[in-house]
């Protein structure tokens, strides 16, 4: 047990529930904030929502390819990477927290799981696999689970112009 769960909040679910919205709703509840993804496309993506939602001067984006940080930065969209550790925000976001378990990335995730913190609020985006974890090492964690907006099916091997509109296609190897 590392410390008490104040001001700590996980939303956990599986994919598709939303998780990634209600935070960046709850990161401009706030004067100031971080947000940390997974991937630098997810980090660009929100960042270019942040910035037509609050303006260009106060928002910055922090990857291992781009860096912006107008002088007048509230809020910062970046990879867990390159989140920000000399800067006190008012709200800390991460994403995809159960990527504490990858052989590679792994130790990224969990240090800013452990250190990573907003003055208000720390919030952690996840899958519900990582549950067990948080409440051992935060006994008073606030955890809120999503439910899946739609349901995900399998598909056979078939062309790609018979997909049905708005289909995603995944792949694992």
């Amino acid at each position: 047990m590392l410390e008490k769960g104040e001001n700590l909040l996980a939303i956990l679910g599986p994919t598709n529930t939303g998780k990634t919205y209600v935070a960046f709703e709850k990161l401009f509840s706030y004067s100031s904030g971080i947000f940390g993804f997974p991937l630098r496309l997810l980090a660009r993506e929100n960042y270019d929502k942040a910035r037509k939602r609050v303006g260009v001067n106060l928002v910055a984006l922090i990857t291992g390819e781009e860096k912006i940080v107008p002088k007048e930065a509230k809020y910062y969209f970046c990879t867990v990477e390159s989140m920000p550790t000399n800067i006190n925000v008012d709200c800390i976001i991460i994403d995809e927290i159960q990527l504490a378990s990858d052989y590679e990335r792994g130790h990224v995730f969990t240090d800013r799981i452990l250190n990573s913190r907003g003055s208000h609020e720390t919030i952690f985006l996840g899958a519900a696999t990582i549950q067990s974890i948080l409440k051992k090492l935060f006994p008073e964690i606030k955890i809120e689970y999503l439910e899946r907006f739609s349901n995900l099916s399998f598909l056979p091997k078939q062309n790609l112009s018979k997909l049905k509109p708005r289909s995603a296609i995944i792949a694992f190897n």
